[in-house]
């Protein structure tokens, strides 16, 4: 099937797909980086303009447990598949997702059915680098034993649980099915 496509000629797809979430992100009106003029590595502070504007914040363990994800699904799903093509393939979903959370309809609905009140969307520097984060956890899920990567998944999501009341499961959770108790929880209540 496409066991015989070659990272050589995968990674200018990824480069390209990368180029043309980014494309669409501005077309959107989206900002390239924090408007705040600096690029940080790290932002901490959830509850901050900053928030998902920066290359990583608490949200990024999400994309890598996305990315640990993609890799098991697409493993059982295409075993026949190279491993080129299912990166590109996660790659391809993953900037999907970027460009539709960043959607007036998803922004807004992580204003009502979230505690992400103030949440304007990422920029366009964010949502590259959370396709980045997903592609690291691709090759973690591809380098570790699924036991343990099975346990990255759990510790990811347990430290963004105890640091700020919020993860890729109740991030899904409260966007299909808000939950009143988990609001007010995660707001501190």
């Amino acid at each position: 099937m496409a066991r015989g496509i070659t990272w050589g000629r995968v990674l200018p797809w990824m480069f390209t797909i990368l180029a043309a979430t980014a494309a669409a992100q501005l077309a959107m009106g989206r900002v390239p980086i924090c408007t705040c003029g600096v690029v940080e590595l790290w932002h901490g502070e959830v509850n901050s303009p900053g928030n998902s504007q920066h290359l990583t914040d608490w949200y990024t363990p999400s994309h890598i447990v996305h990315g640990i994800l993609f890799y098991g699904a697409l493993h059982l799903l295409m075993p026949r598949s190279g491993l080129p093509v299912r990166a590109l393939l996660a790659t391809l979903v993953e900037a999907a997702w970027e460009v539709i959370e960043n959607t007036p309809l998803v922004i807004n609905r992580y204003r009502e059915a979230t505690m992400a009140l103030g949440y304007t969307g990422d920029s366009v520097v964010n949502s590259l680098a959370d396709i980045l984060a997903m592609l690291l956890g691709f090759a973690l899920a591809r380098g570790l034993p699924a036991w343990l990567s099975a346990a990255v998944v759990l510790g990811l999501e347990g430290l963004a649980l105890w640091a700020i009341r919020d993860n890729l499961t109740l991030n899904v959770l409260m966007l299909v099915w808000p939950l009143d108790a988990v609001r007010e929880w995660q707001a501190g209540g």
